[in-house]
């Protein structure tokens, strides 16, 4: 996401790890309690390796597990406390110094010893895995003793726990000694002294009765200066984190026919909204990955996550987009240099030394998070940025008046020439939202300004990057290429349907592969199937769906989903491969849910309580309900039923029916909830 271009090593991690990569081997099931079970015990596709990211506002950890050909697990826990910032070791290069987290690696080794009948107990043997929010290890029992694992977050506080439960599935008695365990280490950084602690906490010596069950928490946690770890607290931690799996499940809960898009939906929301950090800007959400904490970015930040919160309804998620807007209108640049495109380490570094298109971002991401938030005093605070990010796309129009840009978020991996699709059809999006709040605030003069250079722009992406590719019409992404991309998604995620029928074949048909679509198709590199990236997979289906693609969208959507809830690298979408080698950064998540709420419901904010929807269903859905939709704020209930060749759209608040109408297909309307 933030390196330079593929790295020999990264095309050999590809080349070893290609056949895990391509196959479409179904690991998991989805549960019937909001889970997902790997069935180890019967699994003969051994060895078998993963791993999958938790956070919360205080830290984050990359769980990575194997199990063996003889079902034996191996666990590494990588711990990172994102606001501790360390020093540079004197071996590293300078730009560590982005990346300078405490962290610690700790492997199986760090862990208490059970002790039963003269012999240690070593329930290394698996027979499951879960995941729903947490991930528990259910080991084989041995000595009529079952070991169950289950590790989670604090959601406010600088520890992980590791839960551990030692059951006697017997009938008869058994007396336990448990050997404890702690782990210190101390390193200096720039807050002061960071020390990392890791402890089991249980007592020395169980009886356990058959059928009973002991649990007792093991902490991997850090603290600072004078803090003591006798105040981490496990008990609260799982409160904490069921409270907000269940806010997670009940807001904005999708329920189709397909249970695996479903929990997959489930799944999207709860690795979008944990990514987010107490820092010295407020809460702020962050990509993760091992690589991105407490920092923000315009593409993943401003353009991804922050204008899918207002949907979600979490207020934590609203705070941390807002004051992601907030950072960035506050180092509006003077005259006209680039805004930067993001802010590392707690903010304290902008990074501007590359214009990626990011005010175009910046427009479009705001003004969305704005007019779908329906906050007369954000959007007041806000404007100035909009108002900046449009004028500043406008004065770098080229003479055909595509707007130029040194990049993309693709920051010079792949060429985009001077002018790219990406920048203006992002500016485009920010005309069109921007109308709607101009209206609300009074501008009525600027709102017929932005009007003028919305049909203007939408001539620019018809006349300068409408082109001809392989017989398809479709997008050229930059003035000279004459390769498919993955970006030539971006017009039908704005609702522009003239190139649509050639631009929907060019990314399901061309680029399409067993990972979703690549970033572009070049037949005269080799391996020009290394290099996917989510977000433009995510993309495309919701721009497909919104407009004319529905059909082999979901065929495409079905078949993604599975692969990645389910699939040999899970529960979540990923960022990109071979680079970062599929990290589940977070943004990519709430893009994921994007597909549904601005896709299939075709929701678009056109004011601070007006909406417009373009409804729709695929032919295998009879159904779909939205429970909990947030609407400029406030929670409705959206259903969709098919009724011959129509369908029903229900819009309820509470007791009161806000709308009940029967549409034509392809059929928008206008919900004003006034």
């Amino acid at each position: 996401m933030k390196f330079p271009l593929l790295t020999l090593f990264a095309l050999y991690l590809f080349s070893v790890n290609l056949i895990a990569q391509e196959n479409d081997h179904t690991y998991w099931k989805v549960t019937d309690h909001r889970s997902i079970l790997w069935d180890v015990a019967n699994e003969d596709r051994l060895p078998h390796t993963d791993n999958i990211e938790m956070a919360g506002k205080n830290v984050a950890a990359i769980i990575y597990y194997e199990i063996d050909e003889n079902k034996n697990l191996s666990l590494k826990r990588d711990v990172i406390f994102p606001q501790l910032r360390t020093f540079n070791k004197s071996n590293e290069p300078e730009w560590k110094k982005y990346r300078a987290y405490f962290r610690r690696t700790l492997a199986n080794d760090a862990a208490p010893l059970i002790s039963f009948n003269e012999k240690t107990i070593i329930a290394s043997q698996i027979d499951s895995v879960e995941i729903g929010g947490m991930i528990t290890f259910y080991a084989t029992p041995v000595e009529g003793l079952k070991v169950t694992r289950t590790i989670y977050p604090s959601m406010e506080d600088r520890f992980i726990v590791e839960q551990w439960e030692v059951q006697n599935i017997d009938t008869s008695e058994k007396n336990i000694s448990i050997t404890n365990f702690k782990i210190k280490q101390t390193e200096l950084g720039y807050k002061g002294t960071y020390t990392m602690e890791v402890f089991s906490d249980a007592k020395e010596s169980v009886s356990l009765a058959g059928g009973t069950s002991y649990s007792f928490p093991v902490y991997y946690g850090a603290t600072l200066n004078q803090e003591n770890s006798d105040n981490f607290n496990a008990e609260q931690a799982l409160k904490q984190r069921n409270q907000f799996l269940n806010t997670m499940y009940d807001n904005l809960a999708l329920k189709t026919p397909n249970d695996t898009i479903n929990t997959l939906f489930y799944f999207s929301k709860i690795r979008a909204s944990e990514s987010i950090y107490n820092s010295s800007m407020g809460l702020v959400h962050s990509p993760g990955g091992g690589n991105y904490y407490v920092g923000i970015w315009a593409n993943d930040q401003v353009e991804y996550s922050g204008p899918f919160f207002p949907y979600l309804g979490y207020e934590t998620g609203n705070t941390a987009a807002f004051n992601t807007y907030k950072k960035f209108l506050e180092n509006i640049p003077e005259g006209d240099a680039h805004i930067p495109y993001a802010f590392e380490v707690d903010g304290i570094f902008p990074m501007k030394h590359l214009d990626r298109g990011d005010a175009a971002m910046i427009a479009y991401g705001t003004s969305h998070y704005v007019l779908s938030s329906g906050n007369l005093e954000k959007a007041k605070e806000l404007w100035p940025l909009i108002e900046w990010s449009l004028e500043y796309c406008h004065n770098k129009r080229n003479e055909s008046g595509a707007v130029m840009s040194q990049s993309d978020e693709m920051e010079g991996r792949i060429e985009t020439g001077d002018a790219n699709l990406s920048t203006s059809t992002l500016y485009y999006g920010g005309l069109k939202y921007s109308i709607g709040i101009a209206k609300e605030l009074g501008f009525l003069k600027k709102a017929r300004m932005y009007e003028a250079r919305l049909s203007a722009m939408e001539s620019v992406l018809e006349d300068y990057f409408g082109a001809t590719i392989d017989g398809l019409d479709t997008y050229r992404y930059f003035d000279g290429n004459k390769n498919f991309r993955h970006w030539i998604c971006l017009p039908l995620t704005m609702g522009i349907t003239t190139r649509q029928e050639g631009t929907i074949k060019a990314l399901f048909e061309k680029l399409w592969t067993n990972n979703g679509v690549l970033v572009e198709l070049n037949k005269e590199k080799e391996n020009e199937d290394v290099v996917f990236w989510d977000r433009a997979t995510l993309y495309a289906l919701r721009g497909a769906i919104r407009t004319d693609g529905l059909g082999i969208a979901y065929e495409k959507l079905k078949h993604f989903s599975q692969k990645r809830l389910l699939g040999n690298h899970v529960p979540y979408v990923i960022e990109a491969f071979p680079e970062n080698n599929m990290r589940h950064l977070s943004a990519e998540s709430a893009l994921y849910c994007r597909i549904f709420t601005e896709g299939l419901l075709g929701i678009e904010p056109i004011g601070f309580n007006k909406i417009q929807m373009k409804p729709h269903l695929p032919s295998e859905w009879n159904s779909l309900e939205f429970k909990n939709v947030f609407i400029s704020g406030s929670p409705m209930d959206i259903s969709l039923r098919r009724e011959s060749k129509r369908i029903r759209l229900k819009i309820t608040s509470g007791q009161k029916t806000l709308f009940n109408r029967r549409l034509s297909p392809n059929q928008s309307i206008v919900f004003d909830n006034k």
